[in-house]
């Protein structure tokens, strides 16, 4: 593949990953409206491998303190903030991993996969995400993460299986409604996305396997490595704005793009 598409197929996924607009309904819209050919699951296994150590790098802090309380859960011992944490995230992401088999193994998936429905899920989830940040009150840091809410969180998050809705998007759409301050609705659903990326990731992974070569390999390193450095600057820049701005920008964003999407789509 041309390295300039491998570019910008890099930066679209590093970019949008973590950002509330939704990365694979970029990825979809990139073959759909310039004609490029279709990257192929071997590099969306590559670029969400580069999301995924830049999210791990990232809130390194955190993961090392669910790490350690991985092994703890795994004995039944739920005595730690670590074991706790890896017990809410493992309950996240249930919703997501269920409902992502039974697309895949009923062909829903590619059907969802259209202009139209990106369009559609740009602009309704960007109003919802208007709503739940100006309306949701800020009761609650990460570290009053619950049982209950990491339930809730998951449920929403299951919805990012529809191209366009965005999993940061959804979850922190769904943090700031249950009372979380932006910053920690954030921080959760940068969090509930490692679990996510990775179970993604190994279903795409084992299914390509049989079909890598060198130049799939060479290919797939380039474009990990740029959607790493993407993904850490959006996802960093995301954080410190976070202290003093809205999630506004992305629903104008968002909104915007949707209606142009459906222009293209209903003309």
């Amino acid at each position: 593949m041309a390295l300039t598409h491998l570019l910008i197929l890099a930066l679209i996924q590093g970019v949008t990953e973590f950002l509330p607009i939704s990365s694979s309904g970029h990825l979809i819209l990139l073959p759909n409206l310039t004609g490029l050919t279709d990257q192929g699951q071997a590099l969306d296994v590559a670029v969400h491998v580069g999301t995924l150590v830049a999210v791990v790098l990232y809130f390194w802090s955190d993961v090392k303190v669910v790490t350690t309380g991985v092994g703890r859960l795994a004995r039944g011992r739920i005595d730690t903030q670590g074991a706790f944490w890896a017990l809410c995230l493992l309950i996240a992401t249930i919703p997501v991993v269920l409902c992502g088999l039974a697309l895949k193994l009923s062909g829903y998936n590619d059907v969802l996969r259209s202009t139209a429905v990106i369009g559609w899920t740009m602009l309704i989830f960007g109003v919802v995400l208007y709503w739940a940040d100006q309306s949701g009150p800020t009761v609650k840091k990460a570290a009053n993460w619950s049982i209950k809410d990491a339930a809730i969180m998951g449920l929403w998050q299951a919805l990012a299986l529809i191209p366009g809705t965005s999993r940061s998007g959804i979850t922190i759409t769904a943090g700031r409604q249950l009372g979380y301050d932006r910053e920690s609705a954030a921080r959760l659903a940068m969090l509930m996305s490692i679990p996510t990326i990775l179970a993604s990731g190994t279903l795409l992974g084992v299914e390509v396997a049989q079909e890598a070569n060198m130049a799939i390999l060479r290919d797939a390193a380039i474009a990990a490595v740029f959607a790493f450095l993407a993904a850490l600057a959006a996802l960093t820049l995301m954080m410190r704005l976070l202290k003093s701005v809205s999630f506004t920008p992305y629903v104008i964003y968002r909104v915007v793009l949707g209606v142009i999407l459906l222009i293209i789509a209903y003309t």
